[in-house]
Formats: C-alpha cells, structure tokens, sequence
C-alpha cells in the first residue's frame, strides 16, 4: 500500500474524521488529552496518514500569534502530532512533520510547537531547534507572566529562527489550558 499524507483544513474534516483523529489521540497520549489539547489543534491544517487498519498518524498546524522583539508575529504552532502505536517509528511521524512544516514554511513567519522527551527526538532530528530564551505569554488577567516550565521543551522552527534573538522572551498569546 502507497503512503498518502492527505493535508486538509479543520472545515474539511467529516464528523468521523475527527472522531478517528480524537481517538488516536485520545490512545497515544495514554488518557493525558483533553479537551483543551484536543480544541488547540483545531482550526488550522491537519496532516493524515491512512493505512489498512484506518488513520495511522496526523499532527496539525494552528495560527498563534508572537511578540518577539516589539514585533507580532504570525506563528504556525504544531499540535496534536501522533502515531498509532503499531506504526511507530515507521516514518509515519516525519511524514506528517514534512507536511506540516511546508506549511509553517509557506505560510507563517517561524514555526513553533512544545515537546516532551519523546517527540523531541523527532522534532530535533528534522532541525527544530530549543529556544533558548525566555517564554512568557500574554495572560487576561495578569499580563505578561513568564512560563519557566516551558522554556526546556519549546522548539522553534529555522525558517526564521535565525532572525530570533534569545536574548529577547517569545511572548506568546494566551489560549485555555496549556498555554504552549
């Protein structure tokens, strides 16, 4: 069977589609998704991967915006990256990554997304980098608040990332749930 990414916009997902992708998200984060992870993927991009057994890996890329050196910047935030466990470490996950980075590419001024160990791998071996900087985001009640627990697992995609400066926080914008 030929491997298809299929990249198609939330408002194009049927019902079942976005059942199938709850569910594996719901499965690969082992019960620690919510509904507040599930509502930060969408609205943007999705990359799906489709195989016999049904969907086998889809990650999404959403529109967040970034104050980084008194500019605001268009950012395109990974979200919702996952793999059905049996297709692990197939490539399916860089499949889904090199779709979604053509977009952050095309469409965004850097791309951005948070990591734990296991995706990180991934992240680093396609040249996300760890923003070495300070992270701070834009809260309703409290303004800017620096969110120190994000700053080891906050990547930064190099398209502009050269242009970005550490020595100045990405501030990011403020969303429900986890902030990044």
């Amino acid at each position: 069977m030929t491997i298809r990414v299929r990249t198609t916009h939330t408002a194009d997902l049927a019902p079942t589609e976005l059942d199938a992708v709850r569910a594996l998200l719901d499965a690969a984060f082992d019960g620690d998704f919510g509904d507040e992870d599930w509502d930060h993927g969408l609205g943007g991009m999705h990359a799906l991967v489709h195989d016999a057994a049904g969907l086998a890996a889809h990650g999404a890329v959403v529109m967040r915006r970034v104050e980084h050196r008194g500019r605001w910047l268009r950012v395109g935030y990974v979200e919702n990256v996952a793999v059905r466990a049996d297709v692990r470490r197939t490539g399916l996950g860089g499949r889904v990554m090199a779709e979604l980075e053509r977009v952050v590419d095309r469409a965004y001024d850097f791309g951005a997304l948070s990591a734990g160990d296991d995706g990180a791998r991934l992240y680093t071996s396609r040249g996300w980098q760890l923003w070495s900087g300070q992270v701070h985001a834009l809260s309703p009640r409290d303004g800017i608040v620096r969110l120190p627990e994000e700053e080891d697992s906050t990547y930064v995609r190099p398209a502009l990332a050269g242009a970005l400066d550490p020595a100045h926080a990405l501030l990011f914008d403020w969303r429900d749930g986890d902030v990044l």
